[in-house]
């Protein structure tokens, strides 16, 4: 018996350990998230909005302008850029990612992934770990792995600028992003978006949807300024966005953790004194068996 209550003890130092661990944690990304969150939310309307107009302009440019990166082409070539965290304890938020981005290949690029002609980048160290693991047949590219070390704009927008430039020169027909997109703490989605080609608006009736600028200085000029830096805008939006959901996901699954451990915390509790007061009955009622025996002697 001294035995069990001493492993009994054991696991309760443990998991009271463990518990203050994930408290910690949980303190830490809530502070983390507060800033990530109103980074994101201040940036969200403002690239929604850029990114709407950007559609809408391309979509009803005529034939005397147009842009390298709203022309669609055969897709033989693609680049799905993976973006997720470089650490994990954050439940399934890098799981879901990766399953999304495997799911979007498999649905969208099975011909070319079949062909061999599917790359796929990766920002944040989970994706690539998710993947070098179990697919051979695509080519992973690991240069930008770590620019969640620093979300500065001048950084990200290097690294569009470098895809932007991929995609003009014909390396790739096609580039889609897979990101987490942060609603709430509690919260957050796996989205794809296709970030080259520029998508259009659909529409049934175009006359209703055709928006009517007036360029100034040039239309052609314009655009060749406007829609880099509206994809450079959005390509660091996806960014804040997830880093922003990484943060609420490791809270919440810290928060979880440590319900869980104050739940286990009171069933050892429980066992532990159970195993205790079994243990003094017994050795009372040795003492009184031990007693009564001398007395009869």
């Amino acid at each position: 018996m001294a035995g069990g209550l001493k492993e009994v003890r054991e696991r309760i130092k443990s998991v009271i350990s463990t518990q203050q661990i994930t408290k910690a944690m949980k303190m830490v990304s809530a502070a983390k998230l507060r800033k990530a969150q109103s980074a994101i939310v201040q940036m969200r309307p403002y690239s929604d909005q850029l990114n709407r107009m950007l559609s809408n302009i391309l979509s009803n440019l005529g034939s005397d302008a147009s842009t390298k990166f709203g022309k669609a082409r055969p897709v033989k070539n693609v680049l799905v850029v993976v973006v997720t965290s470089n650490r994990g304890l954050c439940g399934a938020f890098n799981t879901n990612i990766n399953k999304e981005a495997l799911a979007h290949i498999d649905a969208k690029y099975a011909q070319q992934r079949a062909e061999g002609r599917v790359s796929v980048m990766f920002i944040g160290k989970k994706g690539n770990d998710y993947f070098r693991r179990r697919f051979k047949d695509m080519a992973l590219i690991t240069e930008h792995i770590n620019l969640f070390a620093n979300l500065e704009y001048e950084l990200t927008s290097e690294v569009a600028q470098t895809l932007m430039d991929a995609f003009s020169s014909g390396k790739y027909d096609a580039i889609d992003i897979v990101y987490g997109r942060f609603k709430n703490a509690a919260m957050q989605f796996p989205t794809v978006e296709q970030w080259l080609p520029v998508a259009k608006l659909e529409s049934t009736n175009t006359s209703k949807m055709r928006a009517d600028y007036i360029f100034e200085p040039d239309k052609q000029e314009l655009l060749e300024t406007l829609v880099p830096s509206i994809l450079k805008l959005q390509f660091h939006k996806t960014l804040l966005d997830t880093h922003a959901s990484e943060h609420g996901a490791r809270m919440t699954a810290m928060d979880s953790a440590t319900d869980n451990a104050e739940e286990l915390l009171k069933n050892l509790r429980i066992n532990y004194n159970k195993a205790r007061q079994e243990a003094i009955t017994t050795e009372l009622g040795e003492i009184v068996g031990g007693a009564a025996a001398l007395e009869g002697a």
